[in-house]
């Protein structure tokens, strides 16, 4: 390429191999490019004589003042199923209008991780919140690699920066097993989200902490998983029962999970609570519907979703990262 063929941001991307989006803010000193990246862009627009004017630089920027919610819908629609999506997704749209922000809702398929580039490098979206609970680090691999500004609401990996918003789960699974076991339960049993998820572990440590701490063993065979939804709540705790028949409490990390864990219980001719006490995890809206109503950690959902929009949006006028732990409470209803 000569000189006077150098006249876009998209010639100095084909030169240097990499995205628009990374030579724009290469070229505008955002602290989200490296500086050995942004030292080669230069070097190839001073060479080139590559002048920035302002309108093209504002469209280069590619400030289209809207954030994108990556979910993955249990269902094709949104159901009751997504009830804790639907829900933070309140807080988060009350965050981002307050700062004239538009919401994009992106249903993603959690094995697939191409869907970034065709909303980041077109300048759709000025960043991303992801939510999905399924394969979530292999999201976050390709938001780093593709150099995307994003906010995870979940336990950010060790050694990895960015910005995330989680609940505290450690405590939330003591608190949980702690009132259990206050009740005078002797078989309390844990049922999960996805094993190898950060959140449920922090969960599983809590319960164990506080059955350690209360003179319990702690037994494999009193553990299951299901995936957040509602039916693996139910099939969770049928195993837990046909294993462990004197089951005579269970801590579960959904109210979803738990309402069905409920309705499963019942069917076995057991009652909750006098037979089986249960306990939830979000406190959703309908967890004080549920027959009996739910005992249930608390997380401060709609303050969750706020956090998350104005954190993302800090991020992309500072570079800041941050990562914030909000904390939980019991409520205790009939359940339990």
């Amino acid at each position: 390429m000569s000189s006077k063929t150098v006249r876009t941001i998209a010639d100095i991307a084909k030169l240097a191999g990499v995205s628009k989006s990374t030579v724009s803010r290469a070229l505008n000193d955002s602290p989200l490019i490296g500086e050995e990246t942004k030292a080669q862009i230069r070097s190839i627009a001073r060479q080139h004589n590559f002048q920035i004017n302002a309108p093209a630089r504002r469209l280069s920027m590619q400030q289209s003042r809207t954030i994108a919610f990556v979910t993955h819908a249990y269902h094709k629609d949104f159901s009751v199923a997504d009830l804790f999506g639907l829900e933070i997704m309140g807080g988060i749209s009350n965050g981002l209008a307050r700062q004239e922000y538009d919401l994009l809702v992106i249903h993603v398929d959690p094995n697939d991780t191409k869907w970034a580039h065709q909303y980041f490098d077109t300048g759709r979206v000025d960043g991303f919140i992801l939510m999905t609970s399924t394969r979530k680090q292999s999201h976050v691999k390709a938001l780093l690699e593709l150099g995307a500004p994003f906010i995870v609401w979940g336990i950010p990996q060790p050694k990895q920066t960015y910005c995330s918003v989680t609940g505290d789960n450690f405590t939330g699974g003591k608190l949980a097993t702690e009132h259990l076991i206050g009740l005078g339960s002797q078989k309390i049993g844990f049922i999960g989200g996805p094993s190898y998820e950060l959140e449920v572990q922090h969960r599983q440590n809590g319960y164990e902490s506080a059955l350690l701490e209360g003179g319990k063993e702690v037994d494999s065979k009193l553990v299951d998983y299901g995936d957040f939804s509602n039916t693996s709540g139910a099939e969770a705790v049928r195993r837990l029962l046909k294993k462990v028949p004197e089951l005579d409490a269970v801590f579960v990390n959904s109210d979803l999970m738990a309402i069905a864990a409920m309705d499963a219980i019942r069917e076995v001719g057991r009652r909750v609570p006098e037979d089986v006490a249960v306990v939830g995890y979000d406190d959703l809206s309908i967890a004080e519907h549920s027959n009996p109503p739910l005992t249930t950690i608390r997380q401060n959902i709609p303050l969750a979703g706020k956090l998350l929009a104005q954190n993302l949006i800090e991020y992309l006028q500072t570079g800041m990262v941050t990562n914030v732990s909000i904390p939980v409470e019991l409520i205790v209803r009939k359940s339990a």
